[in-house]
């Protein structure tokens, strides 16, 4: 068991000031007051006030009365009291705490001790609160009363409901690709400046579509009380490519849709669906319960598939039932699907985290172990390394995927290429490129995905908030047929996807092929398959080519945002560079990027927070890209200064500058891992890179055009393929603001 079960309702009480609903991320004084029970606490007992793992609560300090965070406790009979704050020394997911110690005293029944978070008496502005929303926050009260270091949990503890604030930012979503007339909606929200769906707004719209978009109101009321508002029925009877502007009642832009287009295809042929299949709820490590998980997912973050990845150690046999019946009710073909599914959790040493879909309800789950669930009847179930999974799950109706969370998967120690069919690149824990690299270096066949891995609550549109979470989670478009569970599971089965760092941009990469060239629907290396004649592979695709000589490889796509750069990789190895814009300019901007990692762990984020000053030019502005917290960014700018705080893990972010003289002064850098100083002049076409050790950590500092016009691109590359062995061809597309797509790989071989 956890924690002991002895008596709770003798173990004291708790009350909390204010309760009830509590904006998101506002700061506040809170004062909880603990009554001692029956048994008070004996001297050096203790208590703990505690929180889930991935709240961005606080964080609360006991010296400056006047700074964020200033938290006092005191004892109504004078004891001496321990105080400290302490991250992950506590039994998941209750993973923060306050650690209360009583010394040189003891407590009698009826005595309390009062904890003020935030306390404001001396100035402290207070503490801030969760930056997302959660119906049942809870300040979790564990009582050591006995002194044996064995916590009971209170049977109540106090709670807020966590609240969206005003909104700040306007998002509007559109498919990426549909059939021509057929019909699509539009979903649009407001957040607050934490990414939560604001239920703030009274307000008329003006929709404004720069394409022939049939069924579109001129306005449309966003009524007060609600999260989000569709316009159904919208269809392009044409081919062609829209976006849709969203403006207030004075013709002021608030935000405009993802691209859309629409092609006149066959109802066989792919269409897109974007998903988010990898999070977590408050039955695990997550936030809010499952069903709100999906409810999220469907109707604020507008995918159209979702799958719920608990930790198999946390999951219990009830909950997976639950679970099941939750996917079952929601699965709406056409509309919505659900996959029910679980997170095989084991260490790194013996496998790593690897992410299971089933295609339908009713199956077991294979745990790794069942570490925290004290009913064994079925632990001769277990799989206790990646081997035994694929084993178990040999003959299951499932898609299997490695992913790097806080353990990260070993690919090298085991792959079933009938299952394992994509490793996911990109979550809110960071960029992994790293992990397709591993399976490069066996010759896996893999497609790519990205997810959110979130714990927020946030299913499809997670953002890290203020917590050591780097990056915004990602999402995998589907291209599938129609939208149904055996149509995307065939997707998944065929690596028929793209992923992203969150964006919806429209991508599509393709081969043409020579003639007599074979399409399997299934990896030939690792089992039966079929064939077919082909003269196209779409990403994903696995292609016996014919006679001899190159294929051609085709990208194109249609940005949500200026696109500024095209990679074409065979493998691990880019093949082709394309940088988009006019570099031969004396452009006023400059960018610095930050990248790259500690390792491969769970302490892989990397600080750097710095500061740079200039010589000889001015610094008219300087702007963050790629930057999703609010605790970090540029914290002071000058007119030859600019101070940031900054952190990657894996992804990349950084500032934009803009000189008053394109080409004068001197520039010189001051960071935890780049000091040094260079002439802007010698900022031509090459950028000036600073490689920092870790895993692919750098500095680098380049001229970049001022406009960058191109949203939609297109090329090709002829490639030869290998005589021996898999040619994989895919590509990598990076736009302005810093988000990346990739495209699952093509693999051709010869005979």
């Amino acid at each position: 068991m956890p924690y002991s079960e002895y008596r709770p309702e003798l173990m004291g009480s708790a009350t909390l000031e204010p309760s009830g609903k509590i904006e998101a991320g506002s700061w506040q004084q809170f004062t909880l007051v603990y009554t001692a029970g029956k048994f008070g606490i004996d001297d050096t007992g203790s208590l703990k006030i505690a929180f889930r793992f991935a709240t961005d609560f606080g964080p609360v300090q006991f010296d400056d009365s006047e700074a964020s965070g200033y938290t006092t406790v005191e004892a109504s009979n004078g004891a001496v009291l321990d105080v400290r704050w302490e991250f992950k020394r506590n039994i998941r997911p209750w993973s923060r705490a306050l650690y209360i110690g009583v010394q040189k005293h003891f407590l009698a029944e009826g005595d309390t001790i009062t904890i003020r978070f935030g306390d404001q008496r001396q100035g402290s502005r207070g503490v801030r609160v969760q930056t997302y929303c959660e119906a049942e926050y809870e300040f979790k009260v564990f009582v050591d009363a006995i002194a044996t270091y064995d916590y009971v949990t209170l049977p109540e503890s106090p709670s807020i409901n966590i609240v969206p604030g005003p909104p700040r930012t306007w998002r509007a979503t559109i498919p990426t690709l549909v059939r021509t007339g057929e019909r699509f909606r539009l979903s649009i929200k407001a957040d607050d400046k934490w990414g939560n769906p604001s239920d703030q707004i009274d307000q008329t719209l003006y929709l404004e579509a720069t394409g022939a978009v049939e069924g579109l109101p001129e306005t449309k009321k966003f009524e007060r009380g609600t999260f989000s508002m569709l316009v159904e029925g919208l269809k392009l009877p044409v081919e062609g490519e829209t976006t849709i502007i969203i403006r207030d009642d004075v013709g002021v832009e608030l935000c405009r849709t993802n691209p859309l287009r629409a092609h006149d295809l066959p109802t066989d042929a792919p269409v897109h669906f974007w998903g988010d299949l990898h999070g977590q709820s408050n039955e695990t490590l997550g936030t809010n319960d499952a069903r709100a998980y999906f409810e999220f997912a469907r109707d604020r973050a507008f995918v159209d598939v979702c799958a719920h990845q608990g930790n198999d150690f946390q999951m219990t046999q009830e909950f997976w039932k639950e679970l099941n019946q939750i996917t079952a009710e929601l699965n709406v073909p056409g509309r919505y699907v659900t996959f029910p599914g679980y997170e095989w959790s084991s260490n790194t040493a013996v496998g790593g985290d690897r992410n299971v879909f089933y295609a339908q309800e009713g199956r077991p789950m294979y745990r790794s172990s069942h570490a925290q669930i004290p009913d064994l009847a079925d632990e001769d179930t277990d799989a206790h390394n990646a081997h035994e999974l694929f084993e178990k799950l040999r003959d299951e109706d499932c898609v299997v995927w490695s992913h790097c969370g806080g353990r990260y998967a070993d690919i090298c120690y085991a792959h079933d290429g009938r299952t394992e069919a994509a490793v996911e690149v990109h979550s809110s824990w960071g960029t992994f490129e790293w992990l397709l690299h591993d399976a490069f270096s066996k010759n896996y066949r893999v497609g790519i995905v990205c997810n959110s891995d979130g714990h927020k609550g946030r299913p499809g549109a997670s953002y890290p908030g203020a917590s050591f979470f780097g990056a915004y989670g990602g999402l995998t478009c589907y291209r599938a047929a129609e939208l149904t569970r055996p149509a995307i599971m065939e997707a998944m089965r065929r690596r028929h996807h793209y992923g992203t760092t969150g964006n919806r941009l429209y991508m599509n990469v393709w081969s043409t092929l020579p003639n007599g060239s074979k399409l399997y629907d299934r990896d030939p290396a690792v089992g039966p398959a079929s064939e077919s004649a082909a003269t196209i592979a779409q990403m994903g695709d696995i292609v016996q080519v014919g006679d001899k000589g190159d294929v051609e490889l085709n990208v194109e796509a249609t940005g949500s945002a200026p696109i500024i750069q095209l990679d074409i990789f065979d493998g691990p190895d880019i093949i082709k560079t394309v940088h988009y814009g006019d570099r031969t300019t004396q452009s006023h901007r400059i960018r610095m990027t930050f990248s790259g990692a500690e390792y491969r762990g769970r302490s892989r984020n990397t600080t750097w927070d710095g500061h740079l000053s200039i010589t000889g030019n001015v610094i008219e502005s300087a702007e963050m890209f790629n930057n999703w917290n609010l605790d970090r960014g540029i914290r002071e700018q000058t007119d030859t200064e600019v101070h940031w705080k900054a952190v990657t893990t894996g992804n990349f972010c950084g500032f934009d500058m803009i000189l008053k003289d394109a080409g004068a002064g001197r520039l010189s850098i001051n960071s935890p891992h780049v000091t040094g100083t260079l002439d802007i002049s010698s900022l031509a076409e090459e950028a000036k890179t600073f490689d920092v050790g870790g895993l692919d950590r750098q500095l680098r500092v380049e001229r970049l055009p001022e406009v960058f016009p191109e949203t939609t691109i297109r090329d090709s590359i002829p490639v030869t393929v290998t005589e021996s062995g898999d040619t994989r061809l895919f590509a990598r597309i990076t736009q302005e603001d810093g988000h990346r797509a990739w495209s699952s790989p093509i693999y051709l071989f010869r005979e």
